[in-house]
């Protein structure tokens, strides 16, 4: 077979070829200039970043006959022979494969040999974290003192799962994954070399795909190319990795906006028809969507875009949408995401949130939603102000209450007029038989069905009617039973707001668990009440307990239950 993938013709030969870690190659170099490099390193990294061209090209340079140098002059029978493999002295060592005590005892009884070829003996160990806990043990002593001819270079792809007993041995160097702006670069520097035709498109999609590595972004290209006629288009690369065009993308999104369900369903639905990942498809749309947001937020912000071009179209509905709407989208979809890893049917979970989208926040155009939003946070800020000023006359009522006595000693009649105004209003009759009944039903998980849906429950509501959730805010349900539930409400004021909002609130909460009726009861109320039955459930039991000897008990007191036998 003669032909070889682009990522094998074209791995680096010199540092310079070593595309976003200037950081590391800039330092390596200083080292092997200055004859101060280590006995012993430790790359770390996602995978296709370069940490093993990176350790090739460090055994070339520090064994080059024209050393010290910056660059290996691949030219040399040293440069060659690393190259080619034909120098023994630089050995490759796979760790997944030679995992074992005894495969590390073969390293620490050769390091001791001199090198046969070149100046130093260099073994570069590949994906080092898959070694064993006891090999580690055995490399210890050899990689903190090895022979003066003698470099390790370790590399990894899960440092985690090192002891840090070697990492503190290595010099430890962090290759982060590459920039798609140096992905792009790198690869059309390799067409013109390779004189193929790609458009730039095609190649920003190839490096999105390859979520920064170098190898990856190879693989794909060469797998378009081969899927290509004459030139290398933005299509063939969707084709290749499953991706959705930004043309697609601005559609469904428009779609969505005008409440268009037909059209977003359908493009859905024609997409995995045609072989689109539906995985894909969602992670393409939050990468849409976060450019869409950024590039409101500021449109110098372009340069940041990953999955979008800032065209005509793009602008457009950018000035279309607001923040909030972007940001409750991208909720949406990063919760379909997370489902969809457990589903064998993951269009279902895309559908849902799709719709749930267009119904939940295109409702209205943009400036109504912001318009009813601060309406909502007016009412609900006006409530509080109420609630507050309630709460603070009760307080002062309960710590001095008002005495009326005139000069003879009799108290004056009380107005109508007050009472009837808070009868109408504030005073709140309790239903206690109601509530003795749903005692009795009530159940344990009943109760913590209840609990487990509250939270997203008051989320709900909150967003539905906001002066209701400040009515409910505050409380905490206290018993259930199968279609009853009892609310403890801080105040006896807050009893009467909810009723209300009582129906709406019992069809909120029953969507989300199952039907129940709301009885709400002061804090206070509902504590006497409980421990009445509580109390009231104990004494059948006391009652009924047989009556006891007088003896016996003297008995039982003097010398106890242990010392004491009873016979007829």
């Amino acid at each position: 077979m003669s032909y070889q993938a682009l990522y094998r013709v074209w791995r680096p030969r010199t540092f310079e070829d070593v595309v976003g870690q200037q950081h590391i190659t800039r330092t390596l170099q200083n080292a092997i200039t200055q004859d101060k490099f280590s006995h012993a390193y430790l790359f770390s990294g996602p995978r296709g970043t370069g940490k093993t061209s990176a350790a090739k090209i460090f055994a070339q340079t520090i064994n080059c006959e024209h050393a010290p140098v910056k660059e290996p002059c691949n030219e040399c029978a040293a440069c060659k022979g690393i190259q080619d493999g034909s120098i023994s002295d630089v050995i490759e060592i796979d760790a997944a494969s030679n995992t074992s005590v005894d495969d590390i005892r073969d390293i620490r009884d050769k390091v001791k040999y001199a090198p046969s070829s070149v100046p130093y003996k260099v073994y570069i160990i590949d994906e080092v974290h898959m070694i064993s806990v006891n090999a580690f043990n055995a490399l210890l002593k050899t990689l903190e003192e090895p022979p003066k001819h003698v470099v390790f270079i370790l590399a990894t792809t899960e440092p985690h799962k090192i002891p840090l007993t070697i990492i503190s041995r290595c010099q430890r160097f962090d290759f982060k994954p590459i920039s798609n702006q140096a992905i792009v670069a790198r690869m059309q520097k390799i067409m013109q070399a390779e004189n193929v035709s790609v458009t730039g498109e095609a190649l920003e999609s190839v490096a999105l795909a390859a979520e920064g590595g170098m190898r990856d972004a190879l693989s794909i290209l060469d797998q378009a190319i081969s899927y290509s006629e004459e030139q290398v288009e933005l299509e063939d690369v969707l084709a290749v990795t499953g991706g959705v065009s930004q043309e697609v993308l601005t559609n469904i999104v428009r779609s969505m906006i005008g409440q268009d369900v037909q059209t977003v369903l359908n493009g859905l639905d024609q997409m995995i028809q045609t072989g689109k990942d539906p995985g894909k498809f969602v992670q393409d749309l939050i990468y849409f969507m976060r450019d869409l947001l950024l590039y409101k937020s500021s449109s110098g912000l372009g340069d940041l875009l990953e999955r979008a071009v800032a065209n005509e179209a793009f602008e457009a509905l950018a000035e279309q949408i607001e923040n909030s709407w972007i940001q409750h989208a991208i909720i949406e979809l990063n919760q379909c995401q997370q489902e969809m890893k457990w589903s064998n049917s993951p269009k279902i979970f895309i559908e849902v949130a799709l719709l749930s989208i267009t119904d939940q926040f295109g409702k209205s155009a943009p400036q109504q939603i912001q318009t009813e939003a601060v309406d909502q946070s007016e009412v609900v800020r006006k409530l509080q102000q109420q609630l507050q000023a309630m709460e603070r006359d009760i307080a002062k009522l309960k710590e001095a209450p008002p005495q009326y006595q005139d000069a003879g000693g009799t108290a004056p009649a009380p107005e109508r007029r007050r009472p009837a105004s808070r009868n109408s209003r504030n005073t709140y009759k309790i239903p206690f038989d109601r509530i003795r009944d749903t005692l009795g039903k009530a159940e344990k998980k009943e109760l913590k069905d209840v609990h487990a849906n509250w939270a997203n429950f008051l989320n709900q509501l909150k967003t539905t009617n906001a002066p209701a959730h400040a009515t409910i805010q505050d409380s905490k349900p206290a018993a259930a039973s199968a279609d009853t539930l009892i609310v403890a409400f801080k105040y006896e004021i807050h009893c009467s707001l909810f009723l209300d909002h009582r129906e709406m609130v019992e069809s909120i909460l029953g969507n989300l668990d199952k039907h129940r009726t709301i009885i709400p009861i002061p804090e206070k109320e509902w504590n006497d009440l409980r421990s009445e039955y509580i109390q009231k459930q104990e004494k059948p039991d006391e009652q009924n307990k047989p009556e006891g000897d007088p003896l016996v008990d003297e008995a039982r007191k003097l010398f106890g239950d242990d010392l004491l036998e009873i016979h007829d």
